[in-house]
């Protein structure tokens, strides 16, 4: 490996950075070259001129797409913390001249997407139209793990979440047991732990599966896990067509034409919603803006429809 050369680091652009940081973000130099308006030509000199100021290769490439190489893994999160650094000076000039701009990256998973990101997003934009909304929807595990790297400002999580967020509380969802049309249990007041201990069960992916493991686990039961399903809504249409029962939170049905029975669970089991920051960084005024936002909006649903609000566990 060449010996490293700070001269020569120094004169490499930002504008390489954020080249590099796409690539790796959408694993693919293709896909890059189309988010950032560029020839995959242009994609490819600028990661061979960055591997060349370096002295390292920092990407290898195959026929599936592009990986970090060692190296590449120890630089990126410093070329992370540099694009941040860039991202909140553009939105303090912008400030001090009257003017807003900037980007907010969001950590999100499905029922947040669908339920509360569109009218959080419309109130926003209303008053900051110039800032631009990026989402990474993932599991409750990928939208840590994103927060820990950088990769986003701020996430919605399931609390509790790891001891080294700052965490805002938002909002208490109903865990609720549906089962298919015609179940035995569809006529009871609500569902008994010891009633579903031995029902065949359809459980979401690992990594989305924390609140109705938690539940489980409250309950003392271990039913048969049947079938486990990555998406929210299929495991929906898993019970609607007889394949078992299920636990999932009250948001995801909300809105939609189900045909499964939704009862409460008879510990009234909930999960906690909130928002969660990265205590060690520093969070752009954007940032604050948009939670504000995300706030108020959810203060002006709890007035219209009764939400109740989160409390810190």
């Amino acid at each position: 490996m060449n010996e490293f050369n700070e001269k020569r680091v120094a004169k490499v652009s930002l504008f390489k950075y954020e080249v590099f940081h796409k690539v790796v973000e959408l694993g693919s130099l293709t896909r890059a070259s189309e988010a950032l308006g560029l020839t995959q030509s242009g994609v490819s000199h600028a990661v061979h001129s960055l591997e060349t100021e370096f002295g390292f290769s920092i990407l290898t490439r195959n026929r599936s797409g592009v990986r970090l190489t060692d190296n590449g893994e120890r630089v990126l999160a410093f070329v992370r913390e540099m694009l941040q650094v860039q991202e909140r000076l553009k939105q303090e000039v912008a400030a001090i001249n009257g003017l807003e701009t900037g980007t907010i990256r969001i950590g999100t998973f499905t029922s947040i997407s669908v339920q509360w990101l569109p009218g959080i997003i419309r109130d926003f934009l209303a008053s900051h139209p110039r800032i631009e909304v990026n989402l990474y929807e993932g599991d409750y595990h990928e939208i840590e793990e994103w927060l820990l790297s950088g990769e986003i400002d701020f996430g919605f999580v399931s609390m509790p979440t790891l001891d080294s967020f700052e965490v805002i509380p938002l909002k208490l969802d109903r865990m609720l047991c549906i089962l298919p049309p015609g179940h035995r249990l569809e006529k009871e007041p609500c569902i008994r732990f010891g009633d579903i201990a031995n029902e065949p069960f359809i459980m979401p992916k690992e990594g989305s599966d924390y609140d109705v493991r938690r539940v489980l686990r409250k309950g003392r039961i271990k039913p048969p896990v049947k079938f486990r399903a990555a998406d929210d809504y299929a495991i929906v249409a898993m019970v609607e067509n007889g394949l078992g029962i299920s636990i999932l939170p009250e948001m995801i049905l909300r809105g939609r034409r189900n045909e499964v029975v939704a009862l409460e669970l008879e510990d009234g089991s909930c999960r906690s919603l909130g928002i969660a920051l990265n205590a060690t960084r520093n969070v752009s005024p954007a940032t604050r803006k948009m939670i504000d936002c995300a706030r108020s909006w959810l203060a002006d649903e709890a007035r219209a429809g009764g939400a109740k609000p989160a409390r810190g566990e």
